[in-house]
């Protein structure tokens, strides 16, 4: 249990994580509520993907100036200052909401500004981990972060399930807002030394494209990042879907979506504790392999699926599996890149990561308006698949094989 949560013995890390649990549970009840509310305004799975694509569409085009901010500024005040305006979003749709004057382009237009703040706020924030503890617990913060991360995926969709049956979104949001004064006040409880960095020159394009070149000029980044990218763009689209196969496929209704949403948030706790308990991280290509294999097989059952416990123990599995990949495939970039590019490669890492997920929406909503969520799940696991049997052919077996014939190397 010592090795598993060993980076707790930082006070800055402790401090971190029990301000994100509370605040995470909010946002992900708020996630919740905003899928759930757009599909019951607009019954349209198209409207869906808009959704997502909103909400994460800024990444993609935003993400290298947060890289640049982080590695150009002070790293401990720009995550308060995207905390901070997450806090004051939320409060504005709980307004919206309790005045009955949402619409579903509203909805739409504040996951777009969650988004800008998110595209800030995530290379920041992955950047100034290696503050709160010494590099060697590095991957471990890494790990604990994830199972933070999941943790609230459990317990937010759950709440929001249940929240959304009784009283309603708006009491969703009103609370996710109120979350935010949780993480604000460990930000603040902080004592963080100064970290001499080297800032960055030209513009902040110039500084993402050298983040990119690093990343792609170093083998195990560049296969790592390729496949996160694919699970990214297809694999993970099935929260997309999720009300639909609550309400019309398995018929359990808000609840339901809950428990489905909470199901994968389970797995993906146990898949970041087993990673965290980790003590060697030699074999990772392998481990990224197996999960991805592993996520492309779940998302093919649970397309098929229609009776609900099974689906549940499905995503169950789709949730470990994508989050050992996502932390493997974190702790891989993290180890590798040097301190004064430690931002603009987390920003690569966004993009590569989150900032595919908007195309995916607008192709899955797109290719379910024609032939249904769970033919275009099927498809997006198929692909997985084939992506999967590529990386473990291309790279983890040639590297398999250079380890035999070079004991020295590292496998």
């Amino acid at each position: 249990m010592s090795t598993r949560f060993r980076a707790l013995q930082h006070r800055n890390f402790k401090l971190f994580i029990g301000g994100q649990l509370i605040s995470l549970i909010g946002t992900w009840m708020q996630t919740t509520a905003q899928l759930w509310l757009v599909y019951k305004m607009t019954g349209s799975a198209a409207l869906l993907g808009v959704f997502g694509f909103a909400n994460q569409v800024p990444i993609l085009f935003l993400a290298s100036i947060g890289g640049y901010v982080g590695d150009r500024y002070n790293r401990h005040f720009g995550v308060i200052a995207t905390q901070a305006v997450s806090m004051l979003l939320a409060f504005v749709l709980a307004a919206l909401t309790f005045a009955e004057a949402i619409t579903v382009w509203e909805l739409i237009l504040i996951a777009f500004l969650v988004g800008i703040v998110n595209a800030f706020d995530v290379p920041i924030r992955q950047a100034f981990l290696v503050q709160m503890v010494v590099k060697e617990d590095l991957p471990n913060a890494i790990a604990l972060n994830s199972s933070i991360f999941n943790g609230a995926r459990v317990v937010g969709p759950a709440v929001a399930g249940f929240a959304l049956a009784w009283k309603g979104p708006a009491w969703c949001f009103l609370l996710n807002g109120f979350s935010f004064l949780a993480v604000l006040a460990a930000l603040l409880a902080m004592r963080i030394q100064k970290m001499a960095v080297k800032r960055p020159e030209g513009s902040p394009f110039q500084n993402f494209i050298q983040g990119f070149r690093f990343a792609m000029s170093d083998l195990p980044v560049r296969s790592a990042l390729l496949l996160l990218s694919l699970l990214s763009l297809l694999g993970l689209q099935y929260s997309v879907f999720l009300p639909i196969f609550a309400s019309d496929i398995l018929h359990r209704g808000a609840k339901g979506f809950g428990l489905l949403m909470s199901a994968a948030g389970i797995g993906a706790v146990l898949g970041a504790l087993y990673f965290a308990g980790r003590t060697s991280y030699k074999g990772l290509a392998r481990w990224i392999a197996g999960t991805s294999l592993v996520c492309g097989a779940g998302l093919v059952l649970f397309s098929l699926s229609q009776v609900f416990w099974a689906s549940v123990a499905t995503l169950l599995f789709v949730g470990f599996a994508a989050t050992v990949q996502m932390a493997a495939t974190n702790t891989i970039v993290q180890s590798r890149v040097p301190d004064e590019l430690r931002g603009r490669v987390m920003a690569v890492y966004a993009t590569m990561f989150m900032g595919v997920q908007p195309v995916g929406s607008l192709i899955a909503g797109g290719i379910a308006k024609h032939i249904g969520a769970p033919h275009t799940l099927s498809v997006f696991g198929a692909l997985v698949l084939v992506g999967s049997f590529v990386f473990l052919f291309l790279v983890v077996l040639p590297l398999r094989q250079h380890a035999a014939t070079a004991p020295s190397a590292p496998a």
